[in-house]
């Protein structure tokens, strides 16, 4: 197994994952085009869990998701990289299936587990073939005609970049929490896996907000 792979002070990647490298068709559109087509893929999905039956719906969004594991597959990324995703929004999925199961049946919760899979799968396809420098120039020139309303779009970059980078830390944070816990024989225990990666947390923005305050940046 490879150094970091399992759990441990290594971490699990990141959510979303970092750009691969290659040349296929995917890799070559422009990233606001795919912002773009990644926010008229979350809207498609809102419209069809919000306005059309639960089994046509249900069918449509497993439809998409074939379509962006297509997708992937014609981009060459790394093999399991959307299963990936499925195992560590794993939770996330199982608690969403269950609550829908049990208030509205099973067609409701295919779709709305669906609907989450395909946006995360689509997001995962522009982080894996776009670099974060793409995607925010991107980000601030769509942003630039919020000035008229006093959003700096510069700012707004940042605040993005923060936020991505912020992703990977978090999750080595939990990673050593859970490693700490099971030392401690607290493995089972959530209360020793969650208030010290909140705690750290918490420190680590403090830490960072100070660090943006000493440079100027309020």
């Amino acid at each position: 197994m490879r150094p970091g792979a399992r759990r441990g002070l290594g971490g699990p990647p990141p959510l979303l994952g970092i750009a691969e490298p290659g040349t296929s068709w995917l890799h070559r559109t422009r990233a606001g085009t795919k912002l773009a087509a990644l926010a008229a893929l979350g809207t498609l999905v809102g419209v069809l869990r919000l306005g059309v039956a639960d089994a046509p719906a249900a069918l449509a969004l497993l439809a998409l998701a074939a379509l962006v594991a297509l997708l992937a597959r014609l981009a060459r990324l790394s093999r399991g990289l959307l299963a990936a995703q499925v195992r560590r929004a794993g939770w996330l999925l199982l608690a969403l299936a269950v609550v829908q199961v049990w208030t509205a049946g099973p067609v409701r919760a295919l779709g709305s587990v669906t609907g989450l899979l395909v946006c995360l799968w689509a997001a995962t396809l522009v982080s894996a073939t776009t670099p974060v420098p793409a995607v925010l120039a991107a980000v601030v020139v769509a942003a630039r005609p919020l000035r008229r309303v006093g959003i700096d779009p510069d700012r707004l970059a940042l605040g993005l970049t923060l936020t991505l980078t912020s992703i990977p830390v978090v999750g080595r944070l939990l990673a050593e929490s859970r490693e700490a816990a099971a030392a401690r024989g607290l493995g089972g225990d959530p209360r020793a896996l969650l208030v010290p990666t909140v705690v750290r947390t918490v420190a680590h923005a403090e830490a960072l907000g100070e660090a943006l305050a000493a440079r100027g940046l309020d």
